[in-house]
């Protein structure tokens, strides 16, 4: 996959500004035209114990080697590092993984989801896709593919632990008619063509997607992974405990 050039990085320049003691802010761009300044930053780097209750919850199920997907700044992976982990982070963004490096996370790839069939197989027990990242497989029809490689990849009792948001709860006039006009799209009604801002930074459009509980469990019926805990938080944010089984 070709590489992120630095005027693209928006997301790696956001982390690493704030990691250089800079005020970091981070706007996400729908492609209807709709902007959101999230939490950005501060939340990248949050210790455990700044974490929702149910990121610690869901963390605690980690087990062997583990391989986070999209690590950002690293919260998670360093965590579990210092708790004797054998953890690699991957993100697409080369400034986020020196982030990463710099705060002391040994094993580190610049890699997007798309390629982790680079990896061998048996290669990893756990897949982390914490930070609500189960959104980076992007579409319905590209998450069946990327699980099947996941599977591939993954020991024979191997899970993911993920995070997603629920769509549905929301009240938000231009939420709801960006789902509709996904139905009609023939779209999952929370699939999202974003991307991200900061400063004179601009990142690249992709796709990003978030489920309700009842669409997880269909996107897995049949890819050898299934949903064996869920765990519930204060609003529409979820983690959900996916297991391997054998197909």
């Amino acid at each position: 996959m070709k590489r992120l050039k630095p005027i693209e990085d928006a997301y790696g320049q956001e982390v690493w500004s704030f990691l250089s003691g800079k005020k970091s802010f981070e706007i996400v761009e729908r492609e209807d035209g709709y902007f959101d300044v999230s939490g950005g930053a501060p939340t990248y780097f949050s210790e455990y114990d700044d974490w929702a209750e149910h990121h610690k919850r869901a963390i605690e199920f980690a087990k062997g080697r583990v391989l986070d997907i999209g690590c950002g700044a690293g919260r998670h992976s360093i965590y579990l590092q210092s708790k004797g982990f054998d953890v690699t982070g991957i993100d697409s963004s080369p400034l986020a993984i020196r982030v990463c490096r710099l705060r002391g996370l040994k094993k580190t790839k610049v890699m997007s989801i798309a390629e982790i069939g680079r990896f061998k197989p048996c290669s990893f027990d756990t897949i982390l896709m914490l930070g609500n990242n189960f959104g980076l497989f992007g579409s319905f029809s590209n998450a069946r593919l990327l699980l099947n490689r996941l599977y591939k990849i993954t020991s024979p009792n191997a899970m993911i632990v993920a995070e997603s948001n629920d769509p549905y709860k929301t009240e938000n006039p231009f939420h709801l008619r960006y789902q509709k006009a996904n139905r009609r799209r023939g779209r999952m009604p929370g699939q999202m063509r974003i991307r991200i801002r900061y400063m004179k930074y601009v990142g690249k459009w992709f796709d990003y997607l978030i489920v309700s509980r009842e669409e997880m469990n269909e996107i897995l019926k049949g890819t050898g992974w299934k949903v064996t805990k869920l765990i519930d938080s204060s609003s529409s944010p979820y983690a959900a405990i996916i297991q391997k089984h054998t197909v």
